[in-house]
């Protein structure tokens, strides 16, 4: 199987999984986070940058909405790092991340390395619907 049909294998198998329609946009952005079978933190800024070096013709617009209906379909997670910058996971299991405040990126924290001995009981009406864990890291001097 060459490697452009493979990407797209997993690309449509991807959105599938979803019940998401395969567009042409939906694909090319879906080649470009899941196509080689890894996981991609991105802003969508960044996705806008990688899908310009790979040649696909989309608006920032565009990739905002896409990154949106991506995550309403529990494909991604949304991980807020501040109140003005946000991004995109597509391992969507509970896990921790490191964010490297020199540079910007965003980074799996080793599996069980953050444990809770117990949490607050939520408000009345409530349930506890995930915990986001971001860890805050710099170079050291």
């Amino acid at each position: 199987m060459r490697i452009e049909s493979e990407r797209s294998w997993r690309a449509g198998k991807w959105l599938a999984g979803a019940g998401l329609r395969p567009t042409r946009q939906r694909l090319a952005l879906a080649e470009l986070l899941v196509g080689d079978g890894h996981d991609r933190h991105v802003t969508a800024e960044s996705l806008f940058d990688a899908a310009s070096r790979a040649g696909v013709s989309v608006s920032l617009a565009t990739i905002y909405n896409t990154l949106r209906s991506f995550t309403d379909a529990g494909l991604m997670v949304e991980i807020t790092v501040d109140g003005t910058r946000s991004y995109f996971d597509t391992r969507t299991d509970d896990h921790a991340h490191f964010f490297w405040e020199d540079s910007g990126h965003l980074s799996d924290a080793p599996p069980g390395a953050v444990t809770f001995s117990s949490l607050p009981e939520p408000p009345e009406g409530a349930e506890i619907s995930r915990i986001d864990v971001v860890i805050r890291v710099r170079a050291q001097d």
